[in-house]
């Protein structure tokens, strides 16, 4: 009986193994587009394009292969593990942000490598490995059918190459009939994979990126008078009535982890609340509550809710701010108000080099910043990233009251984080019943920052700084995204979630709460950019000097429609979603874009003015009246104490000299800037 054999391929196989590695790779790739992409196809076309777009791609980057003779094998099974890598990269991220990973991004894990395993675990499937089968299937075709196939002539490439370039060409041309000034005008990533595919929005976003780098470079002084012309035609002003009313007061923001607005007097089936505390503020109007307020973040996320709050600019269309701009000029919330006698600190239970704080909080110009050095970060007070909501408020309220006043601070919360899995021991209120994990989570861990939040405002109220100091509450960013949709539609009681429902799910609550003052539920539409000038307004501080975008939330000039970082947008009568206008009213689609053409042209011009600003560095060719620069480097957010002093020794862990300064019971407060300022107060 004769053994089997596995026929071998020689000199001539090269063109086969290269053609089975890109149908492999090109079915991969498509398979992922109908499985864990929503990308909105709408026509032929756009299915046609997205069936060929991974092709262009798959020919250039295999093709390059050819060019290595012998060698071919090894770099084009490099090739697909990279490319197949980049893939998956942009899966798992896609499952929780729907969005697609871009170059800053994966800049940004330089900063915050380590802090994302427990989220990015909970993305993983058991069945996520067929994503790299096509790479082991071409691995044991190497080293058996095609074991002696090699590349015979360069030609190979050059063929390939040509017919690569064409494809990508023919797919460009029909993208642009479809969508026209697709490459110059689109904000929105899902539209650009959708046309062009994964791999080719990799390499436009590396150009972008190139292109950017060289902006700064080429600004001059003369490139920010468009923006003051902007800014002069669009100022909201001030409302008399509220202008000047909490003059001199402290300020204090709260960061409201992921928390969305329909948990805002949400019930549970059991009739319990899921946010008692924060309902009773509406309920009573102890603040200003803005209910139809949204977030306008991008990649950036919490951080990129810290920059739109503080600077009233719109996020980067890629990557964050905090992490790629941070040696930008800026004249922010604390910098403003640094000349106007303010301290400013903030506070977060997580390590100062996240989100690159450390260095970013410099040129917004914070004077302290009080991390995870200056908590107890035992076992039992840390989750997700950093410390639990409770002791964050409990541990932080020596450190408020060692401030001198007015201050200006910021507190960020953390457990109402993704994946929302709370340990036992923090919570007895009920879990969801959608079957949906994530979702059913979500209401445990928005309750327990809840409660959190109430026992600072006691807190606050006992220490007798509740009737001097203006607090905001917001919630930075949406918490469960676009893929639990089946479970948002029993959440909501709906049949499904239609697009103006999902652009209604990206409001978070915005509470304004202002000594004196009687709040108030607000209906006028507004986001994240809104607040910087509204509370200014409050602190009798005149913004229209000022280089910002957003519009005073209680100015009767007050425009009533929020962009979003994508270019669409929501006002009450009218809603853009994927470039399609809906009534706002009936959730209808409304043929044709002349409705929307009014609102989306401001948006499309107001992003440009962001971008221009934030990637030229344009702030630092101008300086408002009555403003008073600050310098970057004249700030230095140095550890407790007990490590000054040297307890940190070599051989002592962070956990060791941070449990030491608690164990005080106090944690001093020994920065050159702090002294400064207190000195100056005296």
């Amino acid at each position: 009986m004769k053994k089997f054999r596995l026929p071998k391929i020689k000199n001539n196989g090269s063109i086969a193994f290269f053609a089975i590695a890109v149908f492999l790779f090109w079915l991969k790739t498509y398979a992922a587009y109908q499985i864990e992409f929503t990308l909105g196809i709408d026509n032929n076309l756009q299915r046609f394009l997205l069936f060929i777009n991974p092709l262009s791609s798959a020919l250039f980057f295999f093709g390059l292969a050819l060019l290595f003779k012998k060698r071919m094998k090894l770099v084009l099974i490099l090739t697909n593990f990279i490319l197949s890598f980049l893939l998956y990269a942009n899966i798992a991220y896609y499952r929780f942000f729907s969005d697609f990973i871009t170059v800053p991004v994966l800049m940004s894990t330089k900063t915050n490598a380590g802090q994302l395993g427990d989220s990015a675990l909970s993305l993983m499937s058991p069945f996520d490995f067929l994503y790299f089968l096509d790479f082991f299937i071409l691995i044991i075709l190497a080293v058996t059918v095609f074991k002696k196939a090699a590349v015979e002539h360069k030609k190979s490439f050059k063929v390939v190459l040509l017919f690569a370039v064409t494809v990508f060409l023919f797919n460009l041309g029909l993208a642009e009939k479809d969508r026209p000034q697709l490459l110059s005008r689109s904000f929105d990533r899902n539209y650009l994979v959708k046309y062009l595919g994964a791999y080719n929005f990799t390499i436009y976003d590396v150009i972008q990126n190139i292109k950017s780098s060289g902006q700064r470079a080429l600004a001059d002084s003369s490139d920010i008078t468009d923006v003051e012309n902007y800014r002069k035609a669009n100022f909201s002003s001030p409302n008399p009535e509220y202008f000047g009313k909490a003059k001199g007061m402290n300020v204090l923001y709260i960061a409201m982890e992921s928390l969305q607005t329909f948990a805002i007097n949400y019930k549970m089936p059991d009739g319990q609340e899921v946010t008692p505390f924060l309902n009773s503020l509406v309920r009573e109007n102890e603040a200003f509550y803005f209910e139809n307020f949204f977030h306008q973040t991008g990649q950036g996320k919490t951080s990129d809710a810290e920059f739109l709050m503080e600077n009233g600019l719109y996020p980067m269309a890629q990557g964050a701010v905090f992490v790629n701009k941070a040696q930008n000029t800026y004249q922010a919330m604390p910098a403003i108000l640094k000349g106007n006698g303010y301290y400013s600190a903030s506070f977060h239970g997580n390590y100062k080099t996240f989100w690159n704080r450390n260095v970013m909080y410099k040129a917004l110009g914070y004077d302290q910043f009080f991390d995870a050095e200056y908590y107890n970060m035992t076992e039992e007070n840390t989750k997700n990233y950093g410390l639990k909501d409770k002791p964050f408020f409990t541990e932080s309220m020596p450190l408020l009251k060692s401030l001198p006043q007015p201050f200006y601070t910021k507190f960020l919360t953390l457990s109402n984080h993704f994946p929302f899995e709370m340990d036992p021991e923090d919570t007895d209120f009920p879990a969801g019943n959608t079957g949906d994990k994530v979702v059913d989570q979500y209401f445990q861990a928005a309750h327990y920052m809840d409660e959190a939040i109430e026992q600072f405002f006691n807190d606050l109220k006992a220490s007798g700084l509740y009737d001097n100091t203006v607090i905001v509450m917001y919630g930075d960013h949406y918490g469960i995204s676009e893929n639990h949709n089946e479970a948002m539609a029993k959440v909501l009681g709906v049949e499904e979630i239609t697009p103006t429902l999902n652009v209604g799910l990206q409001r978070v609550p915005l509470f304004i709460h202002v000594p004196g003052v009687k709040g108030g539920i607000q209906q006028q539409y507004g986001g994240q950019a809104d607040v910087r000038s509204t509370i200014l307004h409050l602190l009798g501080i005149d913004t229209k000097d000022y280089m910002e975008l957003g519009s005073d939330l209680l100015s009767p000039d007050h425009r009533n429609w929020a962009l979003f970082r994508n270019g669409d947008f929501v006002s009450p009568e009218i809603v853009q979603v994927k470039g399609k206008c809906y009534s706002n009213v009936t959730g209808e689609l409304i043929e044709g874009t002349e409705a929307c053409k009014e609102i989306a042209d401001k948006a499309a011009t107001e992003l440009q003015i962001s971008d221009e600003i934030v990637y030229k560095d344009l702030l630092r060719f101008y300086q408002p009246e009555g403003y008073t620069p600050i310098n970057p480097n004249d700030f230095e957010y140095l550890a407790p104490k007990a490590k000054k002093e040297g307890k940190d020794t070599e051989g002592t862990t962070e956990s060791e000299s941070t449990d030491s300064t608690e164990a005080t019971g106090e944690t001093e407060i020994e920065t050159e800037s702090i002294k400064t300022t207190e000195t100056a107060n005296e």
